[in-house]
């Protein structure tokens, strides 16, 4: 490829992967103050939050092992080819890490703020439980040829799994619920516009280096953006055309009780 056309592609994907990590970390915020100026979750699954840290985790694992890793990186160029780009950049692992610990931190607040009824499944204790121990035992099948690439792509597909599944308790909530109430739409809007910059950074590179063996060879970044972006679509559905109208009664009644108190001093 003629080298004038490869720097612009790169700064291109330089760009687009940082704006991607930007707007996916910023993402994790609205949720975490909305849940402090509330001093409640009600309205947040927990389920979601759980499932959410073990995608998350094994992302990280699978990120950092692929960008640090000199031996997983060599299975990696065996297996796609040894000109090919490793497909995980430094971006990739600071959201990561990043991801992990906002998390977390909204776990944490669980513990410590208003939630109701609510409580973890154990559909959810049993899906977590089974991926973990999953993980475990295929290290130890790993071990013996060093299969390392083989373990780190488990983690991945671990993570597409969490992801395919996460936002499920969260949607029925919102359906058996009938509102978004508890829920940071803002949360959506910056997670749909970091998956669709996601994935022009992978475009960019994959024209830079004239392959497509970023989508096929990182299989599992290419499914997590698709699966994000089809539930994104689906909770701005319920917040602004679904449950619209819950919206609008929950504000009312909280108006009502605002100036409720001025009443009786207008009448004595």
């Amino acid at each position: 490829m003629v080298s004038w056309i490869s720097h612009p592609l790169e700064i291109a994907y330089n760009v687009f992967g940082w704006t991607a990590f930007l707007s996916w970390s910023i993402s994790f915020y609205p949720q975490v103050i909305l849940n402090y100026r509330r001093k409640s979750v009600v309205g947040l699954n927990f389920d979601f939050l759980v499932l959410n840290l073990t995608k998350h985790s094994s992302y990280l694992i699978y990120n950092a092992s692929l960008f640090f890793s000199h031996v997983v990186q060599r299975q990696y160029r065996n297996k796609y080819g040894h000109g090919e780009m490793i497909p995980v950049a430094a971006n990739d692992v600071a959201f990561s890490i990043h991801a992990v610990l906002l998390t977390a931190i909204t776990l944490f607040q669980v513990f410590i703020y208003e939630r109701g009824d609510q409580k973890i499944s154990k559909t959810c204790i049993a899906l977590t439980s089974v991926a973990w121990v999953s993980a475990v035992v295929c290290f130890f099948v790993a071990l013996p040829h060093h299969s390392w690439l083989w373990l780190v792509s488990v983690f991945s597909v671990i993570q597409v799994f969490m992801t395919a599944i996460k936002y499920v308790p969260q949607a029925y909530m919102n359906f058996k619920r009938k509102s978004t109430q508890g829920w940071s739409i803002s949360n959506i809007l910056l997670d749909l516009f970091g998956s669709l910059m996601n994935y022009a950074q992978m475009c960019m590179q994959s024209l830079d280096q004239g392959s497509w063996v970023n989508f096929y060879g990182n299989i599992g970044k290419t499914l997590l953006s698709l699966l994000s972006i089809s539930f994104d679509l689906l909770f701005m559905c319920q917040h602004y055309l679904l449950y619209r109208s819950k919206i609008g009664k929950v504000s009312s009644k909280i108006d009502l009780s605002n100036t409720a108190p001025a009443q009786p001093s207008e009448n004595v």
